[in-house]
């Protein structure tokens, strides 16, 4: 709730108003008196207390003490918004963590997903939250950040313990770091996303021994940041009419081209490439490649100045006869754009996960907000229209997370249709916007303030209509399913 600041009444200064809320958030979830060691630590709110959190379980993360088992999410908005104490009888907040009344509980998560959970709500709290700011001027993620993130695991959910990643074998955990860092940052969210859950597959499913070997001990670690590079400036969502080329000279390929709006472009180790192999074959002759960023003939545009997600690094990149050994093709030969397809319903789901946990994290923020903003000498979200308009935010929130775990739980088991997961990209994205597009509403004029998080956030949302494959290719995915 700190990244609530000064936002409220008119008649009440901003640094007031972030008192105020700042309290609000760190009043804790029971009645009576706590030691502080039995409070549960806030997510962003660092506590002087001992951490209930400790030992390993076998991801090599936080897991609870003997005998003391994590608390269970009920309400998706439950996880963003913290309960307060109860003034007259009432509690603001309820206070089981759950802000919509009868929220049904979430059943996809165990206890070590839970463990897992406050792993990363604490490493955002310690290593990405007192810094958001720097980022946001910087226009990047400090490599530091990228380095810390590998030693507490979570850049190698997917890869095997043989290559220093953690073999999860279960995607529930890339959904659960997905929401922390989302509820934090939507920009960090995409920036690392990218790399633990675009990239990964790649290098995990299509690369040989010695790639492996090669590559995921540092992918793991931080130590080396990757991008992936389909998007050109020809178009994005036409994949099979890229225009990047690779001509074979020797063992060699030889690139030519460029892409834009690259996450991670300007910052990026290694760049998965999308290029064309066999131009007779269209579709059919894409290859996928790892240009490593020392190579002759690789460099780097400027640093895109986007409308949102500032911190997120986007770059174009140019190709200009760029020397690639056979030993960095990735996949087979001509098969790219068939291995593109395969992994798209991943990327487009994180991207939904992303999508609904950002919205929820902003809707709890302005949950606060409008308890205690006061208008006309009562609270404005007393009001009968604010409280519609919020009551139809959180049941879209709440209905729509419903399908998303079912989505995920069939990417757990594999079983995830590439319609499906359109479905959930397009439809996250656009009840994403909805809710922050009212956020920003009911926030009034702060609420078009870039300082505060909720006009950051509306900015941030907008491309995620946009990239992933933009709603309207989601659209026709969808129709031609129903044999349209």
């Amino acid at each position: 709730m700190a990244t609530l600041a000064e936002v409220g009444r008119s008649s009440t200064t901003s640094r007031e108003v972030a008192r105020m809320l700042a309290t609000a958030a760190a009043t804790p979830a029971t009645a009576g008196p706590a030691s502080e060691s039995e409070r549960p630590r806030r997510r962003g709110v660092p506590s002087d207390a001992e951490s209930r959190w400790s030992g390993t379980c076998d991801l090599g993360i936080h897991t609870p003490e003997e005998g003391r088992r994590p608390r269970r999410d009920r309400c998706v908005i439950s996880r963003f918004i913290q309960p307060e104490a109860k003034r007259n009888g009432v509690s603001a907040i309820n206070t089981d963590r759950t802000v919509c009344c009868g929220g049904m509980k979430r059943t996809i998560y165990g206890p070590d997903h839970d463990a897992f959970r406050e792993s990363v709500r604490e490493f955002v709290a310690r290593s990405i939250a007192p810094r958001a700011e720097e980022f946001i001027e910087n226009r990047m993620i400090d490599r530091e950040v990228w380095l810390e993130a590998g030693r507490q695991g979570f850049l190698g959910l997917e890869v095997p313990e043989e290559y220093g990643g953690s073999a999860a074998g279960d995607y529930r955990f890339n959904a659960v770091l997905g929401e922390e860092l989302s509820g934090q940052s939507a920009a960090l969210s995409s920036s690392l996303g990218i790399h633990y859950d675009v990239v990964a597959p790649y290098l995990v499913e299509l690369t040989t021994e010695e790639q492996k070997k090669r590559w995921l001990p540092r992918f793991c670690s931080g130590e080396m940041i990757t991008a992936i590079g389909m998007t050109e400036p020809s178009g994005g969502s036409d994949l099979a009419a890229l225009r990047t080329t690779a001509v074979r000279d020797g063992s060699d390929w030889i690139v030519n081209g460029s892409k834009t709006f690259i996450t991670n472009g300007y910052c990026a180790d290694l760049v998965v490439v999308a290029a064309r192999t066999s131009p007779e074959k269209k579709a059919k002759g894409i290859t996928l490649f790892a240009v490593e960023t020392g190579m002759e003939g690789f460099t780097r545009g400027r640093k895109l100045d986007k409308v949102g997600q500032p911190e997120a690094d986007t770059a174009e990149l140019f190709f200009e006869n760029v020397r690639v050994p056979e030993e960095n093709v990735i996949g087979e030969i001509d098969r790219g754009f068939i291995a593109m397809m395969e992994r798209l319903p991943q990327e487009r789901l994180g991207s939904a996960v992303a999508n609904l946990a950002h919205a929820a994290a902003v809707l709890a923020e302005t949950l606060v907000y409008v308890r205690e903003r006061k208008a006309f000498g009562q609270a404005v979200g007393s009001f009968q229209h604010n409280k519609f308009v919020l009551a139809d935010l959180v049941t879209k929130i709440e209905v729509s997370q419903a399908f998303l775990d079912q989505c995920i739980t069939a990417h757990t088991e594999r079983e995830l249709s590439a319609v499906d997961a359109a479905k959930a990209k397009m439809w996250t994205s656009e009840v994403q916007g909805e809710v922050l597009d009212a956020c920003v509403q009911l926030y009034g004029g702060y609420g078009y303030m870039k300082e505060y998080r909720v006009a950051r956030a509306w900015m941030d949302a907008r491309v995620t209509r946009i990239w992933a494959g933009s709603n309207e290719i989601m659209r026709e995915i969808i129709g031609r399913d129903l044999g349209l």
